[in-house]
């Protein structure tokens, strides 16, 4: 037989055999039952195909160990306790010529979240991809041993990343923003859940385009935060029930940003200072007239802001932003009860310090920034400056010592700079300069911009997908 009559009769052969299976399909019954299938029947995780906006914050809990520790060492916040990223601390920090070894990494979804650290235990905010979920985290700071986790189904898309911001640990309190604004208060031992709030629904907050990257604060037993919503400003929330204590009136009109509330002590007057979009205010922060709006000041608006303001004296705040914004002093007066704050001196990021991503850190007399990649050529240099000169560096780093994104913190009297591709620098602050003492590659890293973490000799670093433990001491 001809080739070609083969595969002729061949196919003719399997038409005929699906022919006939379809007609046997329809004509003979199949001799058994079907069944309607029970929700959860196909082991579908829970709550998987709901609305974006049917979220049941800290719903789900997974319980893998214990751990009992005798480390008692906090970063209990963004920036610690003092506001200030400063350590001091009694153990001794060096810079040895070999490696610092590594103590575990944890895998994560895509994000910037920063670790804090309490009695031995590490916890930061991730996102589960195939879960479509925010989840604390909880894990032993000596083993790396994940002990638990909380979680919650909210439906997003990756824009550079999910989760942004640090926890806050005070108390029996751990509380979370997530990235579309949920609030979660569990205890940080146990992982109870103790209350949630949607500041979406609650205060009619419009979150930025880059997801919430405001991390809470506790000031005693009140967790302050700035939703910028419709109506309210700023608010004071009870750690221990979730119940609103007071509201500041949104007056001047601002919007949240990725700036976080920073306290601090102006003319006197304890002050909540916070940059949304729209400008800059200050909140009383006193017992007598805790939440009332001090002052506001218009004429800095950057169209995005992811830096905190930053005290440089009892009456100036630094106030840096990047995509071209550049930096700004405010000043801020007082006379009896009245208040003021203007603008003094605004400038592009080549004309002075400035940042884009990280807030700066103020060490003995200088400013300590990394350079925006706007910034002429000093763009992503370490720098320090006087706060009485913002235009001219006192000293910037070499050539080859630039950081892109990455965050960095003062340990004693040396600064720990992580490079955004994952490599570790550690300077030397001398008084009108710095000695840089350690190279160290960390890990092949993509997007290392989340602050770090101390505590009981362990320095906790992160890029998008990791997050590394390193003992320094």
């Amino acid at each position: 037989m001809k080739p070609e009559n083969i595969v002729t009769a061949v196919t003719v052969a399997v038409a005929l055999a699906f022919a006939g299976a379809i007609v046997s399909w329809h004509i003979y019954p199949s001799g058994r039952e079907l069944s309607v299938q029970a929700p959860g029947a196909d082991n579908r995780p829970q709550g998987l195909a709901r609305r974006a906006d049917d979220v049941r914050i800290g719903e789900f809990f997974m319980r893998y160990g214990e751990a009992a520790s005798p480390l008692t060492g906090r970063w209990s916040c963004f920036r610690g306790e003092q506001s200030s990223n400063i350590v001091r601390t009694p153990e001794k920090i060096e810079a040895p010529q070999e490696d610092y070894p590594i103590q575990w990494r944890i895998s994560t979804g895509e994000g910037h979240a920063s670790p804090v650290i309490s009695n031995g235990m590490v916890y930061f905010l991730d996102y589960d991809e195939a879960l479509n979920s925010d989840a604390l985290r909880c894990f032993s700071l000596e083993s790396g041993k994940e002990l638990w986790r909380r979680w919650y189904r909210v439906p997003m898309k990756r824009n550079h990343g999910f989760s942004r911001t640090a926890p806050v640990v005070s108390g029996d309190c751990i509380i979370t923003m997530g990235p579309q604004g949920h609030l979660m208060c569990c205890n940080p031992l146990s992982g109870e859940l103790k209350w949630s709030l949607d500041v979406q629904k609650e205060f009619k907050t419009e979150v930025p385009f880059w997801y919430a990257g405001q991390c809470p604060r506790v000031d005693g037993s009140t967790l302050i935060v700035a939703p910028a919503g419709k109506e309210i400003l700023l608010a004071g929330i009870d750690c221990n029930t979730g119940s609103i204590v007071w509201k500041t009136p949104n007056t001047p009109g601002y919007k949240m940003s990725h700036s976080s509330v920073m306290p601090m002590t102006l003319e006197g007057k304890k002050t909540y200072v916070y940059v949304g979009v729209g400008g800059v205010c200050g909140v009383s922060a006193e017992e007598q007239d805790r939440g009332a709006l001090l002052w506001s000041a218009a004429k800095w608006q950057p169209s995005v802001v992811a830096p905190s303001p930053l005290q440089l004296s009892p009456s100036a705040v630094f106030l840096v932003a990047g995509y071209g914004t550049g930096g700004a002093l405010l000043r801020v007066g007082r006379a009896g009860q009245k208040w003021s704050a203007s603008i003094a001196e605004q400038y592009k990021p080549s004309e002075g310090l400035s940042s884009e991503q990280q807030t700066p850190i103020l060490y003995k007399n200088m400013v300590i920034s990394v350079m925006p990649k706007d910034g002429g050529g000093l763009r992503g240099k370490l720098v320090c400056y006087s706060p009485a000169d913002l235009h001219n560096p006192v000293w910037s780093s070499g050539a080859d010592e630039r950081f892109g994104l990455g965050p960095y913190m003062v340990i004693n009297d040396n600064l720990f700079v992580f490079k955004d591709d994952g490599e570790l620098y550690v300077y030397e602050i001398l008084p009108q300069s710095m000695k840089l003492l350690k190279r160290q590659r960390v890990m092949d890293g993509a997007d290392a911009w989340g602050p770090m973490a101390y505590a009981d000799g362990r320095l906790i670093v992160r890029d998008a997908h990791e997050v590394t433990c390193l003992k320094i001491n």
